[in-house]
């Protein structure tokens, strides 16, 4: 669950900056993004079955579709690795440079939440 926050965070972090709603900052960016990169490598191994609770907001599906949440995570993981590539040493240059990194990782977690996790 805490890995899943930390993710929560640099969503809403990076969101907020695609927005404008916060000032656009390369180490800020560059932060959200490896945050997401890092725990892209380890989350799913937090899913075995039976693993659910009545405080989970995970679904069933993780488990039904084991094949399908794999396949999720591997996406998340590339696109995330991908865009921690892009960021350089010091983050994206500029705003658009983030939005180009950023968005595939954040449609990753907006795709995976509509099918993996429950709705409330």
């Amino acid at each position: 669950k805490a890995l899943m926050q930390a993710v929560g965070a640099s969503a809403g972090t990076a969101g907020a900056m695609m927005k404008g709603e916060l000032a656009y900052s390369p180490a800020v960016g560059k932060a959200s993004i490896a945050t997401m990169a890092g725990v892209s490598h380890v989350f799913a191994d937090y899913f075995p079955a039976g693993s659910t609770s009545d405080k989970s907001t995970a679904a069933p599906k993780i488990w039904e579709d084991a094949a399908g949440f794999a396949a999720a995570n591997a996406k998340f993981m590339a696109d995330a690795g991908a865009a921690a590539a892009a960021s350089g040493k010091d983050g994206p240059a500029d705003l658009d440079a983030f939005k180009a990194a950023a968005g595939p990782v954040l449609a990753n977690c907006k795709a995976c939440h509509e099918v993996y996790r429950i709705q409330k």
